[in-house]
Protein backbone atom coordinates (compact mmCIF):
# COMPACT_ATOMS: atom_id res chain seq x y z
CA UNK A 1 0.00 0.00 0.00
CA UNK A 2 2.84 2.39 0.82
CA UNK A 3 4.44 1.79 -2.58
CA UNK A 4 1.20 2.55 -4.40
CA UNK A 5 0.64 5.77 -2.42
CA UNK A 6 4.16 7.05 -3.19
CA UNK A 7 3.97 6.36 -6.91
CA UNK A 8 6.01 3.19 -6.76
CA UNK A 9 9.44 4.82 -6.11
CA UNK A 10 11.10 1.50 -5.34
CA UNK A 11 11.60 0.21 -8.91
CA UNK A 12 12.48 3.72 -10.14
CA UNK A 13 15.29 4.10 -7.60
CA UNK A 14 16.64 0.69 -8.51
CA UNK A 15 16.85 1.54 -12.22
CA UNK A 16 18.87 4.68 -11.44
CA UNK A 17 21.54 2.74 -9.64
CA UNK A 18 24.64 1.95 -11.74
CA UNK A 19 25.78 -1.60 -12.06
CA UNK A 20 28.94 -2.12 -10.03
CA UNK A 21 31.90 -2.34 -12.41
CA UNK A 22 34.56 -4.97 -12.04
CA UNK A 23 38.15 -3.94 -11.40
CA UNK A 24 39.03 -4.71 -15.01
CA UNK A 25 36.11 -2.67 -16.34
CA UNK A 26 36.98 0.24 -14.05
CA UNK A 27 40.59 0.21 -15.20
CA UNK A 28 39.60 0.05 -18.86
CA UNK A 29 37.02 2.82 -18.58
CA UNK A 30 39.37 5.14 -16.66
CA UNK A 31 42.21 4.68 -19.12
CA UNK A 32 40.00 5.10 -22.19
CA UNK A 33 38.44 8.25 -20.73
CA UNK A 34 41.84 9.73 -19.87
CA UNK A 35 43.12 8.98 -23.39
CA UNK A 36 40.06 10.65 -24.89
CA UNK A 37 40.72 13.73 -22.75
CA UNK A 38 44.40 13.81 -23.79
CA UNK A 39 43.49 13.31 -27.45
CA UNK A 40 41.12 16.26 -27.14
CA UNK A 41 43.27 18.64 -25.09
CA UNK A 42 46.82 17.30 -25.45
CA UNK A 43 49.38 16.67 -22.70
CA UNK A 44 50.40 19.70 -20.68
CA UNK A 45 53.65 20.67 -18.99
CA UNK A 46 53.35 20.11 -15.26
CA UNK A 47 55.76 21.37 -12.62
CA UNK A 48 53.62 20.45 -9.64
CA UNK A 49 56.41 18.22 -8.31
CA UNK A 50 58.54 21.36 -7.88
CA UNK A 51 57.45 22.85 -4.55
CA UNK A 52 57.58 26.64 -4.47
CA UNK A 53 58.26 26.53 -0.74
CA UNK A 54 61.08 23.99 -1.25
CA UNK A 55 62.65 26.25 -3.88
CA UNK A 56 62.53 29.19 -1.45
CA UNK A 57 64.30 27.14 1.23
CA UNK A 58 66.91 25.74 -1.18
CA UNK A 59 67.58 29.18 -2.67
CA UNK A 60 67.96 30.63 0.85
CA UNK A 61 65.92 33.73 0.03
CA UNK A 62 63.34 35.67 1.98
CA UNK A 63 59.90 34.05 1.81
CA UNK A 64 58.18 37.44 1.87
CA UNK A 65 60.35 38.73 -0.97
CA UNK A 66 59.68 35.63 -3.05
CA UNK A 67 55.91 35.97 -2.57
CA UNK A 68 56.10 39.68 -3.32
CA UNK A 69 57.71 38.86 -6.67
CA UNK A 70 55.40 35.90 -7.40
CA UNK A 71 52.07 36.33 -5.66
CA UNK A 72 50.88 32.99 -7.02
CA UNK A 73 52.96 29.90 -7.65
CA UNK A 74 51.58 29.65 -11.20
CA UNK A 75 53.38 32.92 -11.97
CA UNK A 76 56.63 31.37 -10.77
CA UNK A 77 56.01 28.23 -12.84
CA UNK A 78 55.41 30.40 -15.90
CA UNK A 79 58.75 32.17 -15.45
CA UNK A 80 60.43 28.83 -14.79
CA UNK A 81 59.11 27.31 -18.02
CA UNK A 82 60.30 30.36 -19.98
CA UNK A 83 63.77 30.06 -18.43
CA UNK A 84 63.91 26.32 -19.12
CA UNK A 85 63.04 26.98 -22.75
CA UNK A 86 65.61 29.77 -23.03
CA UNK A 87 68.48 27.67 -21.63
CA UNK A 88 67.38 24.30 -23.00
CA UNK A 89 69.89 21.83 -24.32
CA UNK A 90 73.24 23.04 -22.95
CA UNK A 91 76.23 22.68 -25.30
CA UNK A 92 78.74 19.89 -24.80
CA UNK A 93 81.59 21.62 -26.61
CA UNK A 94 84.41 20.83 -24.16
CA UNK A 95 83.93 17.05 -24.34
CA UNK A 96 83.44 17.18 -28.11
CA UNK A 97 86.73 19.06 -28.51
CA UNK A 98 88.52 16.50 -26.37
CA UNK A 99 87.19 13.66 -28.54
CA UNK A 100 88.12 15.45 -31.78
CA UNK A 101 91.69 15.99 -30.60
CA UNK A 102 91.98 12.37 -29.48
CA UNK A 103 90.88 11.08 -32.89
CA UNK A 104 93.22 13.49 -34.70
CA UNK A 105 96.17 12.43 -32.59
CA UNK A 106 95.46 8.77 -33.40
CA UNK A 107 95.28 9.52 -37.15
CA UNK A 108 97.95 12.17 -37.60
CA UNK A 109 99.52 10.38 -40.58
CA UNK A 110 96.21 10.36 -42.39
CA UNK A 111 96.03 14.13 -42.63
CA UNK A 112 98.72 14.44 -45.30
CA UNK A 113 96.68 13.18 -48.28
CA UNK A 114 93.12 13.88 -49.54
CA UNK A 115 92.21 10.20 -49.19
CA UNK A 116 93.59 10.06 -45.66
CA UNK A 117 91.78 13.23 -44.63
CA UNK A 118 88.54 11.76 -45.94
CA UNK A 119 88.97 8.66 -43.80
CA UNK A 120 89.84 10.76 -40.73
CA UNK A 121 86.80 12.98 -41.24
CA UNK A 122 84.53 9.93 -41.59
CA UNK A 123 86.05 8.49 -38.39
CA UNK A 124 85.39 11.77 -36.59
CA UNK A 125 81.77 11.69 -37.71
CA UNK A 126 81.42 8.05 -36.62
CA UNK A 127 82.79 8.74 -33.14
CA UNK A 128 81.10 12.11 -32.58
CA UNK A 129 77.68 10.83 -33.62
CA UNK A 130 77.78 8.10 -30.97
CA UNK A 131 79.11 10.51 -28.35
CA UNK A 132 76.51 13.19 -29.04
CA UNK A 133 73.55 10.79 -28.96
CA UNK A 134 74.72 9.18 -25.71
CA UNK A 135 75.35 12.60 -24.15
CA UNK A 136 71.90 13.83 -25.08
CA UNK A 137 70.18 10.71 -23.75
CA UNK A 138 72.09 10.96 -20.45
CA UNK A 139 71.40 14.67 -19.93
CA UNK A 140 68.45 15.77 -17.74
CA UNK A 141 68.62 19.19 -19.43
CA UNK A 142 68.12 17.62 -22.83
CA UNK A 143 65.24 15.50 -21.55
CA UNK A 144 63.64 18.69 -20.26
CA UNK A 145 64.18 20.31 -23.65
CA UNK A 146 62.50 17.46 -25.51
CA UNK A 147 59.64 17.41 -23.00
CA UNK A 148 59.08 21.13 -23.57
CA UNK A 149 59.14 20.69 -27.35
CA UNK A 150 56.65 17.84 -27.17
CA UNK A 151 54.20 19.49 -24.79
CA UNK A 152 54.44 23.24 -25.40
CA UNK A 153 51.37 23.18 -27.62
CA UNK A 154 49.39 21.90 -24.62
CA UNK A 155 50.05 24.99 -22.48
CA UNK A 156 46.67 26.55 -21.83
CA UNK A 157 47.97 30.09 -21.34
CA UNK A 158 48.28 31.52 -24.86
CA UNK A 159 50.80 34.21 -23.90
CA UNK A 160 52.95 31.73 -22.00
CA UNK A 161 52.77 29.22 -24.87
CA UNK A 162 53.88 31.85 -27.39
CA UNK A 163 56.73 33.00 -25.15
CA UNK A 164 57.94 29.44 -24.56
CA UNK A 165 57.78 28.68 -28.29
CA UNK A 166 59.79 31.83 -29.02
CA UNK A 167 62.38 30.89 -26.37
CA UNK A 168 62.66 27.35 -27.75
CA UNK A 169 63.09 28.73 -31.27
CA UNK A 170 65.84 31.07 -30.08
CA UNK A 171 67.58 28.21 -28.27
CA UNK A 172 67.30 25.99 -31.36
CA UNK A 173 68.64 28.72 -33.66
CA UNK A 174 71.60 29.29 -31.35
CA UNK A 175 72.40 25.57 -31.34
CA UNK A 176 72.06 25.33 -35.14
CA UNK A 177 74.42 28.29 -35.55
CA UNK A 178 76.97 26.58 -33.29
CA UNK A 179 76.72 23.31 -35.24
CA UNK A 180 77.02 25.21 -38.53
CA UNK A 181 80.17 26.95 -37.29
CA UNK A 182 81.70 23.62 -36.31
CA UNK A 183 81.01 22.04 -39.71
CA UNK A 184 82.22 25.15 -41.54
CA UNK A 185 85.52 25.02 -39.64
CA UNK A 186 86.11 21.28 -39.87
CA UNK A 187 85.19 20.85 -43.53
CA UNK A 188 87.52 23.68 -44.54
CA UNK A 189 90.38 22.23 -42.52
CA UNK A 190 89.84 18.77 -43.99
CA UNK A 191 89.73 20.09 -47.55
CA UNK A 192 85.98 19.85 -48.12
CA UNK A 193 83.31 22.27 -49.27
CA UNK A 194 79.55 22.44 -49.74
CA UNK A 195 78.41 20.97 -53.04
CA UNK A 196 77.91 23.99 -55.33
CA UNK A 197 74.96 22.44 -57.16
CA UNK A 198 72.91 22.45 -53.96
CA UNK A 199 73.13 26.22 -53.56
CA UNK A 200 72.83 25.83 -49.79
CA UNK A 201 74.75 26.81 -46.64
CA UNK A 202 76.09 25.27 -43.45
CA UNK A 203 73.04 26.44 -41.49
CA UNK A 204 70.88 24.20 -43.68
CA UNK A 205 73.24 21.27 -43.13
CA UNK A 206 73.12 21.92 -39.38
CA UNK A 207 69.31 22.11 -39.45
CA UNK A 208 69.00 18.76 -41.24
CA UNK A 209 71.45 17.14 -38.83
CA UNK A 210 69.55 18.59 -35.86
CA UNK A 211 66.25 17.21 -37.13
CA UNK A 212 67.86 13.79 -37.58
CA UNK A 213 69.28 13.90 -34.05
CA UNK A 214 65.90 14.84 -32.57
CA UNK A 215 64.35 11.88 -34.37
CA UNK A 216 67.02 9.49 -33.11
CA UNK A 217 66.61 10.77 -29.54
CA UNK A 218 62.84 10.26 -29.60
CA UNK A 219 63.29 6.79 -31.12
CA UNK A 220 65.91 5.88 -28.52
CA UNK A 221 63.68 7.03 -25.68
CA UNK A 222 60.85 4.86 -26.96
CA UNK A 223 63.14 1.94 -27.87
CA UNK A 224 66.46 2.11 -25.96
CA UNK A 225 68.18 -0.44 -28.19
CA UNK A 226 68.10 2.10 -31.03
CA UNK A 227 70.97 4.02 -29.44
CA UNK A 228 73.11 0.89 -29.17
CA UNK A 229 72.20 -0.81 -32.44
CA UNK A 230 75.26 -1.26 -34.66
CA UNK A 231 76.39 -2.85 -37.88
CA UNK A 232 79.88 -3.81 -38.97
CA UNK A 233 80.61 -2.05 -42.24
CA UNK A 234 82.94 0.21 -44.20
CA UNK A 235 80.59 2.83 -45.66
CA UNK A 236 81.52 6.08 -47.38
CA UNK A 237 85.10 5.02 -48.06
CA UNK A 238 85.85 4.80 -44.36
CA UNK A 239 88.60 2.22 -44.59
CA UNK A 240 88.59 -1.12 -42.71
CA UNK A 241 85.17 -2.34 -41.45
CA UNK A 242 84.15 -1.00 -38.05
CA UNK A 243 81.08 -0.85 -35.87
CA UNK A 244 78.67 1.83 -37.08
CA UNK A 245 75.71 3.04 -35.05
CA UNK A 246 72.47 4.19 -36.64
CA UNK A 247 73.24 7.75 -35.56
CA UNK A 248 76.69 7.64 -37.18
CA UNK A 249 75.27 6.30 -40.45
CA UNK A 250 72.61 9.01 -40.39
CA UNK A 251 75.05 11.86 -39.73
CA UNK A 252 77.69 10.65 -42.21
CA UNK A 253 75.13 10.04 -44.95
CA UNK A 254 73.62 13.48 -44.46
CA UNK A 255 77.00 15.22 -44.33
CA UNK A 256 78.26 13.60 -47.52
CA UNK A 257 75.05 14.57 -49.28
CA UNK A 258 76.02 18.19 -48.63
CA UNK A 259 79.83 17.98 -48.85
CA UNK A 260 82.48 17.09 -51.42
CA UNK A 261 86.29 17.32 -51.64
CA UNK A 262 87.43 20.82 -52.47
CA UNK A 263 89.65 20.61 -55.59
CA UNK A 264 91.31 23.87 -54.57
CA UNK A 265 92.26 22.78 -51.06
CA UNK A 266 96.02 23.14 -50.42
CA UNK A 267 98.08 20.04 -49.74
CA UNK A 268 100.60 20.45 -46.95
CA UNK A 269 102.25 18.53 -44.16
CA UNK A 270 101.25 20.88 -41.33
CA UNK A 271 97.59 19.93 -41.31
CA UNK A 272 97.41 18.59 -37.72
CA UNK A 273 98.91 21.76 -36.26
CA UNK A 274 96.52 23.91 -38.28
CA UNK A 275 93.52 21.80 -37.32
CA UNK A 276 94.36 21.84 -33.59
CA UNK A 277 94.97 25.58 -33.64
CA UNK A 278 91.66 26.23 -35.38
CA UNK A 279 89.80 23.91 -33.00
CA UNK A 280 91.27 25.70 -29.96
CA UNK A 281 90.21 29.06 -31.39
CA UNK A 282 86.70 27.77 -32.13
CA UNK A 283 86.35 26.30 -28.63
CA UNK A 284 87.56 29.48 -26.90
CA UNK A 285 84.83 31.48 -28.65
CA UNK A 286 82.22 29.28 -26.95
CA UNK A 287 83.69 28.98 -23.47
Amino acid sequence: MLIEMEGKPGPTSITRRHRRLSDAETRDRMLRTAIEMIDRDGLTVSLEHISFEAVIRAADVSRSTAYRHWQYKDQFYGDLVRELARTAGPPIVRDEISLIKHVLADHEDGLTTPEGRHRVMIELIRRLAVFDLEAVLASPAWRTYHALCATVSGLTDNDLRNQVQAALAESENTRIARIADAWRALTGLFGYRLRPELGTDFETLASVLTVAMHGLVVAAIASPDVAGRQIVASPFGAGPPQRWSLSALSVAGTALTFLEPDPHAPADGQRLTQVNRAIDAWASQRS
